[in-house]
């Protein structure tokens, strides 16, 4: 891969800036797109995202703008970076614009309401026949950009965008693995941030060391399980963006949804905790498509239910997990009896 690409990514918030200064760092020619101007021309010129990333310099080879036909004119891969509910706006917007052999990757972990849709199918459906990928693993920009050792995963049914990705990415810091299971990948981005509610809740409670190696591991049982059932990979889940996303977040305050569910073990409402939160937390809105899926499904899925029983239907967090330690046993590693 030569080191004179033209790269952008889509989404100037905490995670999007991270790769891009990395992307930059690596010699390419980069941009990063802001939605608003005048955000945008700020960090141009002060060479950081104070809203975001807060006393971290910019890289010098990397251009920020609002402009969006500026960011794609000449572009040879695009990462989009944006919340999930903003996800197909910015894509029909990116369509008429990208270069034909432009690849695009999603690092949004995140599901589209209603139609119960990931990142990478709006990408497909927007996209038509693009070469695509999803990038997710336990990746809190201010470690990355603090330049401490992080691994990510870069997933796609087309090998070149695997080790395009991991050329355009790779660092002395940052290491990207390749998995071809990309549904897999992105759905564990997606599910964990219930898990974080449920873990951060706890931590509030005061629970202990127990308690939070039986809430991680019985969490990854249910991704699992929902994750087979609807066509991914279960073996996906032992890797980094699987286990390794799952026990980042629901291990560290730095994770918008463990501060929520922190908040709501410590007495606040779920409207006082996201407000007080102040970023999106997107467990809260995957929990209610889960839930109902679930349902759907017939997947037995106990935390997810008794998180939207606290959540949606003001039910005592006490009471609720004594049901659960009471419920229907289950077998510990479910394929290994299959």
């Amino acid at each position: 891969m030569t080191r004179d690409l033209t790269i952008a990514v889509l989404g100037g918030g905490s995670f999007g800036t991270a790769i891009a200064n990395i992307i930059a760092g690596n010699g390419h020619r980069t941009f990063l797109w802001m939605r608003h101007a005048a955000r945008a021309a700020a960090c141009q010129r002060q060479r950081e995202n104070p809203e975001y990333l807060p006393g971290y310099r910019l890289h010098a080879g990397l251009q920020v703008t609002a402009g969006l036909g500026e960011a794609l004119q000449h572009t040879d891969v695009v990462f989009i970076s944006v919340p999930s509910k903003s996800f197909r706006e910015v894509t029909r917007q990116v369509a008429p614009l990208l270069k034909a052999d432009a690849l695009v990757v999603s690092t949004t972990k995140g599901i589209e309401p209603q139609s119960f849709t990931l990142m990478s199918e709006i990408l497909q459906q927007e996209l038509g026949q693009r070469r695509i990928g999803v990038l997710s693993g336990p990746n809190f920009a201010r470690e990355i950009v603090r330049q401490q050792q992080t691994g990510t995963v870069i997933a796609s049914a087309d090998r070149e965008v695997i080790d395009c990705v991991q050329s355009i990415l790779s660092s002395s810091t940052f290491r990207v693995y390749g998995n071809r299971d990309s549904y897999g990948v992105e759905l564990a981005g997606a599910l964990k941030n219930i898990y974080a509610i449920v873990a951060g809740m706890a931590a509030a409670l005061g629970s202990g060391h127990n308690t939070q190696a039986m809430l991680i591991t019985r969490s990854l049982a249910e991704m699992g399980r929902f994750a087979a059932r609807l066509g991914a990979d279960p073996m996906t889940f032992l890797g980094l963006a699987g286990v390794g996303d799952l026990v980042l977040t629901c291990t560290s305050d730095l994770s918008r949804n463990y501060r929520v569910g922190f908040a709501i073990g410590s007495g606040k409402t779920l409207e006082q905790a996201v407000a007080e939160v102040g970023q999106v937390a997107e467990g809260v809105n995957t929990l209610r498509l889960v839930k109902h899926k679930a349902e759907q499904l017939q997947v037995y899925m106990p935390l997810v239910s008794g998180l939207y029983k606290i959540l949606f239907e003001q039910r005592a967090i006490a009471d609720v997990a004594h049901s659960l330690m009471v419920g229907e046993q289950n077998t510990d590693v479910e394929y290994m009896s299959q």
